[in-house]
């Protein structure tokens, strides 16, 4: 299977807090794998190394072979086309409506005309179940609810047709119906887009819904991979408490 991503012993600290120490990962194409792992460890930091936001004190990164932090101004912009991102808070523009949201990308690497990325936008609001009512293109993000906020986000993500897309906690600050409307989105666009999804979250639920593979972070580096039934039965200790106790948060909410 084509290896999307190699991280290779990779050592990345700020200050004097090491974040990892001698990691490596593997993400192939068409997969979903779900970073998991403790608050303040380190996950979301993955992916910025992975988009070349921040660079490793030694190791490599590969995107495809490339190492992406020796990519010039042109191998970023392209990079940046290639993989998209879903921050957490969604980061949509207030002073934009959600046309313009959505259609941010499509301005900043495509030469589409206005009714294009207009077309391409309602596009991608159908693909996440926001295509109900045309209206909603001249809406501000400020009349959504969370729930809706989020999909218009990964709309965004998806409008320039990304290989792969990084979610960072997809669910966090949602209720549980909109948790499952989101992993489901997930499941949904690996598989009609084909797209690499990379997921990061402390929501066990939601990684084992849409998961191929998961990672957990652990001791600066990723010591247990394998499929979700892998750690619903998982023998170490560490791995067992972790995935038990999230579970036990999720069904509390």
């Amino acid at each position: 299977m084509e290896v999307v991503y190699e991280l290779k012993s990779v050592c990345k600290a700020f200050d004097k807090h090491v974040v990892y120490q001698d990691m490596s990962l593997v993400i192939s194409a068409g997969e979903t794998l779900t970073v998991i792992g403790g608050s303040g460890m380190g996950k979301s930091v993955c992916l910025k190394l992975m988009l070349g936001l921040l660079h490793a004190e030694s190791g490599a990164v590969l995107f495809k072979g490339d190492e992406v932090s020796a990519l010039d101004y042109h191998g970023q912009r392209e990079l940046r086309r290639r993989v998209a991102m879903v921050f957490q808070g969604g980061a949509l523009f207030d002073s934009m409506t959600i046309m313009e949201n959505v259609g941010y990308a499509l301005r900043e690497h495509t030469s589409m005309s206005d009714s294009e990325i207009a077309e391409r936008a309602w596009e991608c609001l159908e693909m996440v179940g926001l295509g109900a009512d045309r209206a909603i293109l001249t809406r501000m993000p400020a009349s959504l609810s969370g729930g809706m906020r989020k999909r218009v986000a990964i709309a965004r993500s998806i409008a320039v047709r990304p290989e792969v897309i990084f979610y960072d906690e997809p669910t966090t600050g949602l209720d549980p119906s909109n948790i499952r409307r989101i992993d489901e989105m997930i499941r949904k666009l690996q598989r009609e887009l084909g797209v690499t999804s990379v997921v990061v979250t402390h929501d066990m639920p939601t990684a084992f819904s849409v998961s191929d593979r998961i990672a957990m972070l652990y001791d600066r580096k990723f010591p247990f991979v394998g499929t979700p039934e892998d750690f619903k039965h998982h023998a170490v200790t560490e791995v067992r408490n972790f995935v038990q106790g999230r579970i036990s948060d999720g069904a509390q909410r």
